[in-house]
């Protein structure tokens, strides 16, 4: 993966959410939900996002889709099939508007979290999947639209011929499946999955996780895999990016983020990974003190007040997002000093 081209990178990105009071409405704080994030994704590799509920995983998904406007930053996507000259050329998302962006689109698309408030109950299956096949994305042919809708329905391991029922005939796990099939309809090259298995049965996860390799594999997609479960990002992932408060803390490949994590808040994440072994014992970290308002977040490091390495430079000075080697990153003042547990899975 590492010669792979960049297909997206992100810059200083950040989403402050405005706080009104008072009749008239007036702005008197911010929402730090996203708070200068940098992150890029090599063409055909996942890149896990995790962190606890809150932190701003959602809102990176949806800033980058330009689903919600971004308060700063540069989104830069690599697209040839947008490109006058036929070559590969770079595009920036934030600065884009009307056709541009609605070309864009077509690049890029999401797989919700909740499969059942994310598809129209008044619509039939066929319509959901064939919504983005509409003249914007040059698909004005009635035939071909529906030979496209039934190829992904095939593709997503639904039956063609339910293309006229409605959303509540499916279980959970089929309702899924339909927002996944609506979502590469257009062909897009990224795909931000956000929490896709999280709303779930068990039993189904590994089915739908599984599918989703399939189909990365067979149709060359690059994933923003957004989750919290961290036994399931381990398995999807290539890279996983670690956050916290709204801003990446770490972020390395797979294999080596669990093997050696360098950020305390990536250690005690790590201690909750649930081991299938009823008598094997391992200590858990527990953070102290509650996560900070990202209204008013603390200064220095954010994560200094429930870090147990924390010292003087740590809360007054906040650290730099820096490569420490190999291409993992973290925002540590204490990276290189510190011994911090692997996860374990097994005894």
């Amino acid at each position: 993966m590492p010669n792979k081209p960049i297909l997206l990178e992100v810059k200083g990105l950040r989403k402050h959410f405005p706080i009104k009071k008072g009749f008239f409405r007036k702005t008197v704080s911010h929402v730090k939900a996203v708070d200068d994030v940098d992150l890029f994704i090599r063409e055909g590799e996942t890149l896990g996002l995790v962190g606890e509920s809150g932190c701003g995983k959602t809102t990176v998904g949806r800033t980058i889709l330009r689903l919600i406007e971004p308060t700063a930053g540069r989104v830069v996507f690599s697209s040839k099939r947008l490109s006058s000259t036929g070559k590969t050329e770079k595009i920036d998302i934030t600065a884009a508007s009307g056709t541009r962006l609605k070309a864009l689109r077509r690049e890029m698309q999401i797989i919700f979290q909740d499969p059942y408030s994310s598809l129209d109950p008044r619509m039939c299956i066929g319509r959901i999947v064939g919504e983005g096949l509409n003249a914007a994305h040059g698909m004005t042919d009635s035939d071909e639209r529906e030979e496209r809708i039934r190829e992904m329905m095939q593709a997503v391991g639904l039956k063609p011929e339910h293309i006229l029922r409605y959303p509540h005939e499916f279980s959970g796990g089929q309702r899924q499946r339909i927002g996944i099939a609506r979502a590469l309809a257009p062909g897009p090259r990224l795909v931000v999955a956000d929490e896709p298995v999280s709303a779930l049965d068990v039993s189904i996860r590994a089915q739908v996780t599984n599918l989703l390799l399939d189909l990365q594999s067979r149709f060359g997609l690059t994933y923003l895999f957004i989750g919290h479960d961290l036994s399931v990002v381990k398995y999807m992932s290539d890279r996983v990016a670690v956050m916290y408060l709204g801003r990446i803390v770490e972020l390395a490949p797979a294999k080596e983020l669990f093997a050696n994590p360098r950020h305390p808040y990536t250690e005690a994440l790590m201690s909750a990974v649930p081991v299938p072994d009823p008598d094997f014992k391992r200590k858990r970290i527990i953070l102290e003190g509650d996560v900070p308002s990202p209204v008013n977040p603390p200064s220095g490091c954010y994560f200094h007040p429930r870090c147990r390495f924390a010292e003087a430079l740590c809360r007054n000075e906040a650290p730099l997002y820096r490569d420490v080697g190999d291409e993992h990153f973290v925002t540590c003042h204490l990276a290189e000093k510190l011994f911090l547990q692997p996860v374990v899975w097994h005894r």
